[in-house]
């Protein structure tokens, strides 16, 4: 006698679900409202912690942020925009890679090989150059430098199928120590290479950030036409989406993975030459400060939409440089306010997961009989 087996079959409890119906201005409501509720939660904590008022809490990261500005004083605004504009540069110079889904994880390397370039032809050019050539050299070796440096593991991804996170993070320790041998032998075995004073970017209106603003807003300009109108923003895209589709519609692929990463290392390129002679006038290991990485989040958050990544990265400034200011007035770690953006920022990636996917319940248990 055939005896009836019940086989029950579990369903898990919740499954992820990918969004396709959401309107803009409903995702953009969100958006805005977690970035309020972000600030309050700022607040809070910081008033928890340093037990001053929500009030002067506000007051103080508005003063580390812009100083003085209703009194006249624009030295702290600009300080703000020149931080602005090294993140952003970083985090334009990651996009078209990012979009292609080539994972450089390589900027912070990039960046300190593009500012080991400029460091170079300043000490060794500074005195035999005019000045105007000398900008000339500085720019277009720091360029070189970072598009090489970006360009190896694009290579050997698109000869060799290698794991570009891995290769492209390794090449960042390779560069750090570089730099510290370069650092050594140039300090005189004294770890520090002293301020230089040959090729250093032009000050404006007694202004030295100018220039460095001026610069990452024609980039970001630039970026935005390249992605959205031209045929490699195109190419970009495809391969993105499907490498199979883009060699099905005649896409060389190979071509545009390394075309791109020379253009993702060139940029790298260029914030390092920002930060060394237009911000620093000097270098060491921690010239980029961990920027690469952060410049990561603001690229997916700003949805490699270069004007959107403005608005993410002025916040995520403006947070760091007021809860520093918080932790200053009141005697705490300089890691609080890295603490502070780094939940800020959690909180922004959450909310950008539940704007693009649900997540759907089970709701009964179904019997299967066999």
């Amino acid at each position: 006698m055939a005896e009836k087996i019940k086989n029950t079959h579990h369903e898990p409890l919740f499954h992820i679900v990918k969004r396709d119906d959401m309107p803009q201005w409903q995702a953009w409501l969100i958006r805005i409202v977690t970035i309020l509720v972000g600030f309050l939660l700022v607040g809070f904590l910081s008033m928890a912690i340093t037990e001053k008022s929500l009030g002067d809490t506000y007051e103080i990261m508005f003063s580390g942020v812009f100083g003085r500005l209703f009194q006249g004083s624009t030295t702290m605004l600009w300080k703000y925009l020149q931080e602005i504009a090294i993140l952003l540069c970083l985090a334009l110079a990651l996009t078209p890679a990012f979009k292609m889904k080539f994972w450089n994880c390589g900027a912070e390397g990039q960046a300190l090989m593009g500012g080991l370039a400029s460091i170079f032809c300043m000490i060794e050019f500074g005195e035999k150059l005019p000045y105007s050539t000398l900008i000339v050299v500085i720019a277009v070796t720091s360029i070189l430098t970072g598009a090489i440096w970006g360009v190896i593991p694009a290579i050997f991804k698109a000869l060799f199928n290698t794991n570009e996170t891995l290769f492209t993070l390794m090449m960042n320790y390779i560069a750090t120590q570089i730099i510290a041998y370069y650092v050594y032998i140039e300090g005189g075995g004294s770890n520090v290479i002293n301020p230089v004073s040959y090729g250093n970017f032009p000050s404006v209106g007694n202004n030295d950030y100018f220039v460095n603003i001026v610069t990452v807003a024609v980039i970001t300009v630039l970026m935005y036409i390249y992605l959205k109108y031209s045929k490699q923003g195109y190419e970009i895209s495809v391969v993105g989406e499907s490498q199979n589709t883009a060699r099905y519609v005649g896409i060389n692929v190979k071509k545009v993975i390394i075309r791109t990463m020379l253009i993702s290392g060139a940029l790298c390129g260029v914030t390092g030459m920002l930060l060394v002679a237009g911000k620093d006038h000097s270098i060491n290991t921690n010239l980029v400060g961990g920027q690469g990485f952060t410049a990561i989040l603001m690229s997916w958050l700003g949805q490699f939409n270069p004007f959107i990544m403005v608005v993410m990265t002025a916040i995520v400034v403006f947070l760091r440089l007021g809860v520093a200011k918080v932790a200053d007035t009141s005697f705490l770690n300089s890691s609080f306010s890295e603490i502070i953006v780094g939940i800020v920022i959690l909180m922004l990636v959450g909310c950008e997961f539940f704007i693009h996917y649900s997540i759907k319940f089970r709701h009964n248990k179904k019997e299967v009989k066999a």
